[in-house]
């Protein structure tokens, strides 16, 4: 999995290109923990290249946001496609997280 970041002001974007499964998982949380670290918490993830998600990536994600729980903070998604959106709903870990139609509305999110 190729995981892009990039820069918004003083968000950093996670941008997974590819479907975030068992192979991937440790990879993302890695990239994700040491941004979180990096940045205080202030980053998202893009997930528009990522065309699903198995329970080990499902499992990636929560533990991303459990980290970010501990300072009163939710991890940001944005562009989630259908098929992720419903993963999420049908295991009912939606709530957790923070949606976003598109990236410059998550970035403003955090002003």
């Amino acid at each position: 999995m190729k995981i892009q970041e990039s820069k918004q002001g003083a968000v950093m974007v996670l941008k997974p290109a590819g479907p975030l499964q068992q192979a991937d998982a440790a990879e993302f949380k890695t990239a994700a923990m040491r941004v979180l670290s990096s940045n205080l918490g202030r980053f998202l993830v893009d997930m528009s290249a990522m065309p699903f998600v198995d329970s080990l990536g499902l499992e990636a994600l929560l533990d991303v946001t459990e980290e970010l729980q501990k300072s009163g903070q939710m991890l940001k998604l944005c562009t989630t496609n259908k098929t992720v959106r419903e993963v999420l709903t049908l295991t009912g870990i939606d709530p957790m997280f923070e949606h976003f139609d598109d990236v410059n509305t998550a970035v403003r999110s955090f002003l």
